[in-house]
């Protein structure tokens, strides 16, 4: 394990353990309530981000093989975000929580799996307009930043 996968990793938990905690303070009317500009209740956010945590990981183990990112777009992320909250409309805060605490610990096992050759490999990624951009770029700008993300925009929505 490199020094850099470590703080990947711990970061990725650090911010995981961030958005559990807050979720566990969540009154019921809180977890329901819609996120303005985005339709989804608070709880199925939540939970959306243990969802992805396994694909942003498998995305990013791709990257660090040098497989360049082909076919995935903005569109399919909403399309996938959108069946989601169909899906999992009536998630609760438990099953919410243990799926973060679950699917980050998975994530950052697999994050500290990583060298630092595998963090630099750069290839292709249709996601930003075929950019050549690192393993580490997408790992930070997906994986280990989602909890914070979604953490933010849930706190202004409740403030």
């Amino acid at each position: 394990m490199s020094n850099r996968s470590e703080r990947l990793a711990a970061r990725l938990e650090t911010h995981a353990k961030a958005l559990c905690d807050f979720a566990r303070t969540l009154t019921p009317e809180q977890w329901s309530k819609k996120m303005p500009g985005d339709g989804r209740p608070i709880g199925v956010i939540v939970h959306h981000v243990a969802a992805v945590y396994p694909l942003e990981i498998q995305l990013a183990q791709s990257v660090a093989g040098g497989t360049p990112m082909v076919g995935v777009a903005w569109q399919a992320v909403h399309d996938m975000n959108a069946k989601h909250a169909q899906d999992f409309a009536s998630v609760t805060k438990e099953q919410a929580i243990a799926a973060i605490e679950a699917n980050s610990a998975e994530a950052a096992k697999a994050i500290r799996a990583m060298s630092d050759a595998d963090l630099d490999r750069a290839v292709p990624q249709s996601l930003y307009g075929d950019a050549e951009l690192t393993c580490q770029f997408f790992l930070e700008d997906h994986a280990v930043r989602h909890s914070m993300h979604h953490l933010a925009r849930i706190r202004a929505a409740l403030a």
